[in-house]
């Protein structure tokens, strides 16, 4: 389907591959992603395992995986795991993860929307997109399209990734001090992508080596939840969380189970969400 896409935006999305090559090894020794150090079900709200059910013995495909950090979480509780992400850096480091670590995981490099062709008709229980993924994507048409054509009948599709009320304040901190939460960029989609040219990535370590140019569009809930309906699916739930896995702001505090949230004396505003919608 990435055929399909005009020259601009497949210029973009080229980007974006070459840039999470570049990303894979700052990312890999990075303390922010602890690889064989932390927990794979860090990287989990605490309602994730509830809405999610039984996982034992059910087919899983993770989308835009990375490097497995959350991929690996499914293996240890049974499921039959693939993960495909854009990034063949990340992909073969994955792997290299997977072997080293005794995760039963296969991993397979693909654009998303050309999912459903590189699985060569496989279909899934449960297609789960985690946190910090769906701001890569162009068209969330066609991409709800290539979940649906992925499921198994009665199969339920699992996003949970930043809120666009957070993508708005921006992921990381401005250059001063403020602790004010300050609208910098849209909420909502139509005016195109932003471009980000960052010789650092979101992690510690060091800049990069390779390409520094990304794009990410932003999505409204209106956008997603529209485009999930309209490829067949049915939404059974939606949720919206207060809280993040790392300190955004420095004034966050932590929860009792070791994620982040702002003080009782600041505004709560949505961080996270997360929806599940079942193909019939």
């Amino acid at each position: 389907m990435t055929d399909d896409f005009d020259e601009v935006t497949t210029r973009r999305m080229r980007a974006i591959e070459e840039n999470w090559d570049a990303r894979t090894p700052v990312h890999l020794s990075s303390e922010f992603y602890g690889i064989g150090s932390k927990d794979a079900d860090d990287w989990f709200a605490e309602f994730e395992w509830t809405d999610l059910g039984e996982l034992a013995g059910r087919d899983v495909l993770h989308l835009q995986c990375h490097l497995g950090n959350e991929t690996a979480a499914f293996a240890q509780r049974g499921a039959r795991v693939v993960g495909v992400d854009l990034s063949g850096e990340a992909i073969r480091q994955a792997r290299l993860i997977a072997e080293r670590c005794g995760h039963d995981v296969e991993y397979v490099h693909a654009n998303v929307y050309d999912a459903a062709e590189a699985l060569v008709g496989r279909r899934f229980d449960l297609i789960y997109t985690g946190k910090g993924a769906i701001q890569y994507l162009p068209d969330l048409d066609r991409w709800a399209t290539v979940l649906a054509r992925l499921l198994k009948p009665g199969g339920m599709v699992y996003v949970i990734d930043f809120h666009p009320v957070h993508m708005a304040l921006g992921l990381l901190p401005v250059a001063d001090t403020s602790t004010d939460l300050v609208l910098r960029y849209d909420y909502l989609p139509g005016r195109g992508p932003r471009q980000l040219d960052e010789a650092h990535s979101y992690t510690d370590g060091p800049a990069l080596s390779g390409p520094t140019v990304s794009y990410e569009w932003p999505h409204g809930l209106g956008e997603l939840i529209t485009a999930l309906a309209g490829a067949g699916l049915h939404i059974t739930a939606l949720r919206e969380l207060d809280q993040l896995p790392w300190p955004r702001w420095s004034s966050m505090v932590p929860t009792d189970a070791g994620w982040w949230q702002m003080p009782e004396d600041m505004p709560r505003t949505p961080l996270l969400y997360a929806i599940r919608a079942v193909w019939p």
